[in-house]
């Protein structure tokens, strides 16, 4: 099976600490947002300490057109993931060379050529590697990556995939937007980038092996989570009733997953989730019956980055790992982050 045997993540350069987002908020939404004053606690009930951004936070209250940000995506993505790259190459001992494959994961920005080429310009990759830029997954995204990177190396295994993730969320602040979810998003929302390190069984790996994926997708569920793109960029879709997928749903849909390779969810010693906001944390609590422990690093990943995206199961996985000590016990973990369709993707992995 193929293993997971590095990852790296990287944030742009301003902190914004969540009194600081709450303060630009009410002045944004001020006369606005039709009972703001209620709504503000959002920020302090929201887990949240600190987000990273591209841009310091008084651009963010200027009208941009989607070119502009989407040019300020493609910079600062660029300088990111080569970041996040070259820090998971050192940490392997690999050159660029040593690289197969590149599986580029983002929802926030567009670029053709997209990231990838960027990458592979930018710390000298053969010019012969593969390559696939995955657009549009939204909070899955991340999940999916390691799924694709799993299903190609089960048939390439003397390769190795780089996957490499970035979300530029703040980017996608429409200004005059005055609508609940853009607010709600702006007291969620942060920015960072990820890679991993994924090898084929005849590389072999230090890390995690990969044991089996999953997708789940819900039907007639389009409005729960997205983007519209209008004039002035991508206009967030973001609805009340995520939580209430999870309590009904994920239990289910983890079991059957489960099931299928002969496990339950009490063999799971770990649940690695994105933590979407503290009310779909709560519902995953609440609907896995979790105790202290078994859902590791998701709400301190939460706290110190905001809602990443794609990109924030990456960091609750590097967390993970790094509180493994390079140990192999053969410990059971569900990587799992849901996302627009709506759906869900899910990685089990063994450490």
């Amino acid at each position: 099976m193929p293993y997971i045997d590095a990852i790296a993540t990287t944030v742009p350069p301003y902190a914004v600490s969540q009194s600081d987002s709450r303060t630009f908020a009410s002045k944004i939404f001020a006369g606005r947002l039709d009972g703001l004053e209620r709504l503000l606690p959002v920020f302090k009930n929201s887990g949240i300490e600190t987000r990273y951004f591209s841009k310091p936070i008084d651009w963010f209250g200027q009208p941009h057109t989607l070119s502009e940000k989407n040019l300020a995506y493609v910079e600062s993505s660029t300088d990111l993931v080569c970041g996040a790259a070259a820090s998971v190459l050192a940490s392997a001992g690999l050159s660029p060379s040593d690289i197969d494959y590149i599986i580029y994961i983002n929802t926030t920005g567009l670029a053709t050529p997209s990231i990838d080429a960027r990458l592979i310009n930018r710390l000298g990759l053969r010019s012969n590697v593969r390559r696939t830029p995955i657009w549009g997954l939204g909070c899955a995204g991340g999940a999916a990556g390691i799924s694709h990177a799993f299903h190609h190396l089960l048939g390439h295994p003397d390769q190795r995939v780089l996957l490499v993730a970035c979300e530029l969320c703040g980017l996608t602040f429409i200004p005059d937007d005055y609508s609940k979810s853009n607010f709600v998003a702006s007291a969620l929302f942060g920015e960072g980038a990820a890679a991993v390190l994924i090898v084929g069984d005849e590389v072999g790996g230090e890390g995690p092996e990969i044991v089996a994926t999953n997708s789940r997708f819900y039907p007639d569920s389009l409005d729960v989570m997205g983007w519209n793109v209008v004039d002035s960029g991508l206009q967030v879709v973001f609805a009340q009733r995520i939580p209430d997928i999870v309590s009904e749903h994920i239990a289910r849909d983890f079991a059957a997953f489960l099931e299928s390779e002969g496990l339950t969810l009490d063999d799971i010693d770990s649940f690695i989730l994105h933590p979407g906001g503290t009310k779909v944390v709560e519902a995953y609590r609440s609907a896995l019956n979790l105790r202290n422990g078994r859902m590791p690093h998701a709400e301190d990943v939460l706290r110190d980055y905001g809602n990443m995206s794609s990109v924030t199961v990456l960091f609750v996985l590097e967390r993970y790992l790094r509180s493994l000590n390079g140990e192999n016990t053969g410990r059971l973990g569900l990587i799992s982050a849901l996302g627009p369709g709506f759906s869900s993707e899910s990685v089990l992995i063994r450490s």
